[in-house]
C-alpha cells in the first residue's frame, strides 16, 4: 500500500521522467515525488530542437513541457543541474548533486535517456563540431545554420538518419551549403529499408543536398582551432565550416551498470533490461523512456525505443506501474519527422531483414502515400507521408497480426479499418 510516508524518486527531467511525477500526483500518491534533472533547464520537448526551434519558427519558452510553477504547485521537489552518480540499492538511496547529497527512495524511477554517439575521429575537438540532444545545442546550432546561410557556408553532417535529415533540411532552409555522408547506401536504411529511404534522398537532393553513400567520415581537418574541411574513407576531401555528428545515440546507463542492474547486449540496442511492468532486475527500480530495454510481444524481441512517444507514454506507465497498478507496455513505437514540405508518421518496427515486401497505398511520385512492411502476410510497420487520419488504423492492423491481401492493402478505396478482423 502506497501512502504519504512513501518517497518515489525519478532520475532524469525528459517526458519519461516529467510524466512519471505528473502521473503519480494525478493518480493519489501524497508522498514526496522527487525529480532530478542534470540539466539547468526546465524540462523540454526535444522533437522541436531539430525541427520548429531549430528553423527558427518556435519560440523558446514553447519547448517546456511546464511552467515552471507547476512543479511546486503539484507538490513535486525538482532538482536542476544536479547528477546523481550512485545508487545503493541495499540502503535504497541515491546521491547527488554537487553537495553530495543523499536521499532514501521507496521507489526509484531510472529515465536518463540517451546520449548522442561521438565521432571517433581526429578533428573533433575542433571549434565548429556540433552534436544535436540538448536545447543547448539547439541554440548554438540554430545560430550557426543562420550564419552559414548567410554567408554561403558550407555543412558535413555525418549520419543520414533522422537527425542528420532534419538538421540537413534546416540548413538548407537557412541557405546553407549541405554534405551528408553516410556509410550505408541509402539514408534511414536501418529504420525504414532502401525501398522507402530513396525516396528521402530524392527529397533532399531536390532542394540541394549533396549526399556520399556508402564512405565514412575519418578526418575532421581545421587550422587555428576552427573547422576547414572533412575527409572520407575514399580520400575525398569536402569543404565544411562546421561538422554535425549525427551517427545515433548510445543509452545512458552508466548509473545501471555500476549499481549492478541487468544491463542489455548491443544486439537488442543496450540499454536498461526490464520487464513488462518497466521494472529492473530490481523490483524497487523502474526504468524507461529511451534507457528501457523492453521485451514487446508483437515483435518477439526487445526493442530500446528512442522516440519521443515512448517516453511519453512509457513513464506514466512505469508511474502506475510504481504505485501497483496492473500494467504491460506493450505500445506499438512511434515516431514523426517534418522535412521540408514532407510530413510523416511511422508505426511499427520493420528493420531490414524482418520483412518480405513494401506495400504502397496512393502516389509515391507525388510524396502522398502510405507505405506498409509486410512479412508473410501480416503488417509490421506502417508509414504515412503527407496523408492523415491513418496513424490509428495502422496501429490496429500491426496489433491485430492479421494476413492480409496485399492488394487490398495497396488499394486506397479499400478502407484500412475493413482489412482489420
Amino acid at each position: 500500500m502506497v501512502d504519504a510516508d512513501q518517497t518515489f524518486v525519478v532520475v532524469g527531467g525528459g517526458p519519461a521522467g516529467v510524466g512519471a511525477a505528473g502521473t503519480l500526483r494525478a493518480e493519489g500518491f501524497t508522498g514526496r515525488v522527487i525529480l532530478i534533472c542534470d540539466e539547468r533547464d526546465h524540462p523540454y520537448e526535444r522533437p522541436p530542437l531539430s525541427k520548429g526551434y531549430l528553423l527558427g519558427r518556435q519560440a523558446r519558452d514553447s519547448v517546456f513541457v511546464h511552467e515552471p510553477a507547476w512543479y511546486a504547485a503539484h507538490g513535486i521537489e525538482l532538482h536542476l543541474g544536479a547528477t546523481v552518480d550512485a545508487i545503493d540499492r541495499t540502503a535504497r538511496t541515491v546521491r547527488f548533486g554537487e553537495d553530495g547529497t543523499v536521499v532514501r527512495y521507496d521507489k526509484l524511477l531510472l529515465a536518463t535517456g540517451a546520449e548522442p554517439r561521438r565521432l571517433d575521429v581526429p578533428g573533433t575537438d575542433l571549434l565548429g563540431v556540433h552534436h544535436l540532444r540538448r536545447l543547448a545545442h539547439a541554440e548554438r546550432l540554430r545560430t550557426v545554420l543562420a550564419n552559414l546561410g548567410r554567408d554561403n557556408g558550407h555543412i558535413v553532417i555525418a549520419g543520414a538518419g533522422w537527425i542528420g535529415l532534419e538538421v540537413a533540411a534546416a540548413a538548407r532552409q537557412y541557405g546553407a551549403e549541405v554534405t551528408v555522408v553516410e556509410p550505408e547506401p541509402t539514408p534511414l536504411y536501418a529504420a525504414l529499408g532502401p525501398e522507402l529511404g530513396q525516396l528521402f534522398a530524392e527529397l533532399h537532393r531536390e532542394r540541394g543536398v549533396r549526399f556520399r553513400f556508402g564512405v565514412r567520415l575519418t578526418e575532421i581537418v581545421g587550422e587555428d582551432g576552427a573547422v576547414l574541411a572533412a575527409r572520407t574513407d575514399d580520400g575525398e576531401e569536402h569543404p565544411a565550416h562546421d561538422v554535425l555528428a549525427a551517427v545515433g545515440a548510445v543509452p545512458r546507463d552508466a548509473l545501471a551498470r555500476a549499481a549492478g542492474l541487468e544491463i542489455a547486449d548491443r544486439a537488442h540496442g543496450g540499454g536498461i533490461v526490464v520487464d513488462e511492468r518497466l521494472r529492473t532486475s530490481d523490483p524497487d527500480i523502474h526504468a524507461a523512456g529511451d534507457v528501457a530495454s523492453i521485451p514487446h510481444p508483437l515483435f518477439g524481441t526487445r526493442l530500446r525505443v528512442e522516440h519521443w512517444d515512448n517516453a511519453l507514454n512509457g513513464g506514466p506507465a512505469a508511474a502506475r506501474a510504481m504505485l501497483g497498478r496492473a500494467v504491460t507496455y506493450d505500445r506499438v513505437p512511434c515516431f514523426f519527422s517534418d522535412q521540408y514540405d514532407l510530413g510523416m508518421e511511422y508505426s511499427g518496427w520493420a528493420p531490414p531483414g524482418t520483412y518480405d515486401q513494401v506495400v504502397i497505398r496512393g502516389d509515391a511520385g507525388k510524396r502522398e502515400f502510405v507505405a506498409f512492411w509486410v512479412a508473410r502476410g501480416r503488417v509490421l510497420a506502417g508509414m504515412s507521408v503527407n496523408v492523415r487520419n491513418v496513424t490509428e488504423p495502422v496501429r490496429k492492423l500491426i496489433r491485430s497480426r492479421a494476413r492480409v491481401d496485399t492488394e487490398a492493402l495497396a488499394d486506397p478505396h479499400v478502407p484500412l479499418d475493413g482489412l482489420v478482423p
